[in-house]
């Protein structure tokens, strides 16, 4: 059986380059500043980031004095983070594991799903079981946020091809619309060292409403579209797709 490309570790370490270049660490400060006023998250709160990459919001999280747990099924990612954290003196437990199979009752006040995390899988069960597994590792009454490009933005600013450039790397991609905007197909060429690489992958698209309605199917209430991580509507000026929910407290 031919290995999923999210499964593949070469394709998050090849490309984490661009994923995660200087400039995508250094706006993770904004971003989590953003983050902290729109959840109005107090000292102390116990985040879970997952997928986590290589730390860059979970470490900026825990410079603030949140107690964060950061999640990530690729080993190099984790050892960086955990590097990084060693480094500055953070107390950040990283874990390595699949965010279909991390479930930790109970144990959250937040969860963050950032840059566009959902979507990765064929299957939408698995989408779903993901955001089962967040609703299951908050306390009641606590809170979700999921961060990805909207089907409404694609849709607005769609190009078919574009490209990336950093001192050492060529980034070629290529992208194509399936099954009626229900997914995306990206071709990624990298150029590099003399040599070129490729990788193909496929995310599913969420509208504002799919993504409102996943949530709520698992449990979330309160559910609040935003078109970014500052709060604004989300409406024809949006730039992300971000959801909020809230779970549940017992009746």
């Amino acid at each position: 059986m031919t290995q999923a490309w999210h499964d593949d570790p070469r394709f998050w370490e090849e490309t984490a380059l661009f994923q995660f270049s200087p400039r995508a660490w250094a706006r993770a400060r904004e971003q989590v500043e953003a983050i902290a006023g729109l959840l109005e998250l107090e000292p102390g709160t116990r985040i879970l980031d997952i997928p986590c990459g290589p730390g860059r919001h979970a470490l900026e999280f825990a410079r603030r004095g949140y107690r964060v747990t950061g999640v990530d099924r690729t080993a190099a990612f984790i050892a960086e983070g955990r590097r990084r954290a060693q480094g500055e003196g953070l107390a950040v437990e990283f874990v390595c594991a699949d965010m279909r199979d991390f479930r930790r009752e109970g144990a959250f006040d937040v969860a963050l799903n950032l840059f566009t995390s959902l979507g990765y899988f064929d299957d939408p069960a698995e989408d779903r079981k993901v955001v089962a597994n967040l609703y299951a590792s908050l306390r009641p009454g606590g809170l979700l946020l999921v961060d990805v490009h909207g089907k409404e933005i694609l849709a607005r600013d769609f190009q078919p091809g574009d490209w990336q450039e950093s001192e050492r790397a060529l980034l070629l991609e290529e992208r194509e619309i399936l099954e009626g905007w229900s997914r995306i197909r990206t071709r990624w060429i990298l150029v590099r060292n003399g040599g070129r690489e490729e990788f193909t992958f496929t995310l599913r698209l969420y509208s504002g409403a799919e993504l409102k309605g996943l949530l709520e199917d698992v449990g979330f209430r309160d559910v609040r579209l935003l078109g970014d991580l500052a709060g604004t509507p989300y409406g024809p000026e949006a730039r992300r797709l971000v959801a909020v929910g809230r779970k549940a407290a017992p009746t």
